[in-house]
């Protein structure tokens, strides 16, 4: 042992430190009251991102962070091409990344085939931490092969993907929290998705699912015009979820890993 970190390690105790935070946070100041049981709900969820993490460990011989490593070892991808400060190049990946994320999330609703795997996420009824564990493993598993296609073409530093997978999973927690942060979520939303932007993208409402498709920065709605400040209905009132998925049994693992099959 030499006493470092695994990338998985920085990125477990990460997430913890955030998870247990953001839920600190919601427990204390709940904003929309809960109307099924609520630990059901979180052990299935987190049953979930195991199944995610495994499927993802076992069929892959890569990840992302495995290939960037690979990438600037034989000098692969546009970065490594180029002259630029290391700083500047960890900045742009970053950014780029979370762009890129912003698009494939426009494709997962946009294209049938892979909204019938995104919608798992977006059939819980209820909004909280929990929700942003709640992916179906195919598209984890796409996701990874996103981004590792995108760190060969880049060349993008490892750094930076450290640096990019732990802001996207906080961020995640973060605008899935079940609180209001009132002025202040207006005057963070202007950089970062924060909760009411994003329970806007959780509402039945067709037009509102397909809005507010950024996990960090908030920027690409604004650039791209799909950004909805407000919900038609109140924050507090409107529908969670799926029409299509309301039943209590829908959300049972065997349900939830079979739903893009139905």
């Amino acid at each position: 042992m030499d006493g470092s970190f695994s990338e998985l390690e920085i990125r477990g105790l990460f997430f913890i430190i955030f998870f247990f935070l953001f839920a600190g946070i919601e427990f204390t100041f709940p904003f929309r009251q809960f109307i099924h049981q609520r630990g059901r709900r979180w052990i299935q969820n987190f049953a979930i991102v195991f199944i995610d993490t495994v499927v993802v460990r076992v069929t892959l011989p890569f990840v992302a962070i495995d290939i960037a490593l690979m990438a600037q070892e034989k000098h692969w991808g546009l970065f490594q091409l180029i002259s630029m400060p290391k700083w500047f190049v960890i900045l742009a990946s970053v950014i780029f990344l979370d762009f890129a994320i912003y698009w494939q999330h426009r494709l997962f609703h946009r294209i049938p085939l892979l909204w019938k795997l995104h919608r798992m996420h977006h059939s819980d009824i209820m909004f909280d931490v929990s929700t942003a564990l709640r992916f179906h493993p195919i598209e984890i598993f796409l996701s990874m092969l996103i981004k590792i296609s995108l760190v060969i073409v880049l060349g993008i530093p490892a750094a930076a993907v450290i640096i990019f997978e732990i802001l996207l999973s906080s961020s995640s927690l973060f605008n899935h929290m079940n609180v209001n942060l009132g002025k202040l979520d207006s005057l963070l939303r202007k950089i970062l998705v924060t909760p009411n932007m994003h329970r806007v993208h959780h509402s039945v409402v067709p037009q509102e699912t397909d809005s507010n498709f950024g996990f960090c920065l908030s920027i690409w709605d604004q650039l791209f015009q799909t950004k909805v400040e407000r919900p038609i209905a109140e924050q507090h009132d409107f529908l969670i979820g799926l029409y299509e998925f309301r039943d209590v049994t829908d959300n049972k693992i065997s349900r939830l890993l079979s739903q893009p099959f139905l």
